[in-house]
This record gives structure tokens, sequence and C-alpha cells, in this order.
């Protein structure tokens, strides 16, 4: 009989099959082309079995409304675990609690809280009766119901922290307060990330911290994203992008190998659970994951 084993691909990075995960995060659409954008994204995603899917949260009303939806819909359509966001930006405790309420009796168990950024331009405030920060949002959401709760993270700190020592306590707040995880904003270097999860081991905190990972597809726009977040482009990426403006199939090709390096650096230091903001575009993240052995089954 002869050996098939020995036709098969090598891995990646050396791994036994099955012990890594994925979770994927969309944006609620505005139009109804965004819309079939996204549900097409939903649908090629769906068959890896992520742990869960989270959905953006905006301050704007219709902008909630179009969370809510997506939400919903998820729940309603599809086999997947959603994961709502909720911010503090623009509503009283009340009102946030009332949201929380009805994600709960529709079935949703993990929400995503975050404080939430004020609209471009200005500083946070927080609303006169609503929740200052994402640590009074964790408790306050644990008072509604037993959520399981993810908040963020920044290996390279939040920008508006004092230092690191500052933005670490304030991580651990938001975990003492009833936080189950916490998601990292993206990065493109991993040394952040361990040093982030080393200090919160060295506070005694055995909480999962899940690295935020961001295929780029858009170097420009990854730039605002980054100069908001407090996260670094490093040079040799960016030379690795250069003269590729008007060669798509190349610079997937280039966005993919450098995500997939940094999963496998990432998983060489212990990650087996990797959240891929998709940015609504299914095609790299499904990518990588095929590169990190994550193979399609059939959907329940």
């Amino acid at each position: 009989m002869t050996d098939t084993t020995a036709d098969a691909p090598p891995p990646l990075f050396a791994r036994p099959d099955g012990d890594v995960d994925v979770s994927f995060e969309f944006f609620p659409p505005k139009t109804e082309r965004m819309n079939e954008k996204l549900w097409a994204s939903i649908e090629k995603l769906e068959p890896l079995h992520p742990r869960f899917v989270s959905v953006t949260y905006g301050a704007g009303g219709s902008t909630r409304e179009r969370t809510h939806a997506t939400v919903r819909r998820i729940v309603e359509e599809t086999g997947l675990t959603p994961a709502a966001h909720l911010t503090c930006v623009g509503a009283s405790r009340d009102e946030v609690q009332d949201i929380a309420r009805d994600y709960w009796e529709a079935g949703v168990r993990h929400i995503v809280a975050l404080r939430g950024d004020p609209p471009e331009g200005e500083r946070f405030a927080p609303h006169p009766q609503g929740y200052a920060n994402a640590a009074e949002l964790v408790a306050g959401l644990k008072q509604v119901a037993d959520f399981d709760i993810s908040v963020a993270a920044y290996p390279e700190c939040h920008p508006e922290a004092l230092s690191f020592e500052a933005d670490l306590d304030h991580l651990l707040r938001k975990i003492d307060a009833g936080a189950s995880r916490a998601i990292s904003q993206f990065f493109f270097d991993p040394a952040p990330f361990f040093r982030l999860r080393d200090a919160l081991a060295a506070r005694g905190r055995e909480v999962e911290l899940v690295p935020g990972i961001l295929p780029v597809s858009n170097v420009a726009q990854t730039k605002k994203f980054a100069g908001l977040c407090g996260a670094q482009i490093p040079a040799w990426m960016e030379a690795r992008f250069e003269g590729l403006d008007d060669n798509p199939k190349a610079r997937e090709l280039v966005a993919a190998t450098i995500a997939a390096e940094l999963c496998g650096q990432l998983y060489a230091g212990g990650v087996r659970h990797f959240h891929f903001y998709t940015l609504n575009r299914a095609n790299l993240s499904y990518a990588i994951c095929r590169l990190l052995g994550i193979q399609p089954g059939p959907i329940a």
C-alpha cells in the first residue's frame, strides 16, 4: 500500500492538527452593495468554524441599528456565535443596559465591551449619565446578565495612555470587572504582544490575550488605522509593498505572507487563537487560515 502521507505538503509551522482557533471581525454595512459584500464574506468564512464573529458598533443611532440588524441576522441565519460590540459613546447607562438585555433575549451571549472612539477631531467625553470607561461598562454588563465579555488591549499602548504601566493598569481594571479575554489591536511585530502577555502574567492574571491580525490590503489605509490606535508600521513592511499599487494580486500574496509569518511567530510563542480584522473582505483572512492548517468543514 502506498503511503500517501509522504505526499502531504509540509505545514507552515510545526503543530498538531486542530489546535488553532480563529475569530473574525466585521463592520455593519452602510449600503445594499456593502451588505451583499458582507454576507458573501460571512458565507465564505463560516465553513472555517470560527470561535465567534464580532460586529463593530458606532456612536450614531443609525450605525447602532445596522449593528443590531447584522447581529440578529447572524443569530437567525447562520450557525456562527456572534459577539456584539458595545461602547460608552453617546449613550446613558440605562440605554446601554437596555441594548444588552435585547441582545441577551435574542440569544447573544458574547459582548465586546469598549470605551469607543469619539467623533474625529474630538476628545472622548462620557455621557452625563453614561459609563466613563470600559471597566465601568464591563461591570454594568455583568449586572445585566452573565455575558462572556471581551475587551480591547493595546500591545503598543493606547495613544492616550501616559505610559505602558498606566495602560496595563487600565486593562487590569477591565479584567477585574469581569472580562473573560482581551483582544489586541493589530500589530506587526510580535515583541510588544509578548511583552504585554508577560506583564499580565507578572501581575498574576491568567487571562486569555488574543492577538488581532490585520491582513494589509491597502497600505495607506493601514497607516491611517495605525495612527488612530498607536500601532507601528515597520519600514521593512512598507518596503515589501513598494511598487505594488497597480498589482493587486502580488499585493494580496505579500499581505497573506506577512500575516502568516506573524501568526507563525505568535504560534511559536504559545498563541493558539487568532482574531482577524477582515474589513468585510474574506479572501485574505480565508487564505491565511488555510496556511495555518484550518480546513473548511460542513455547516451544521
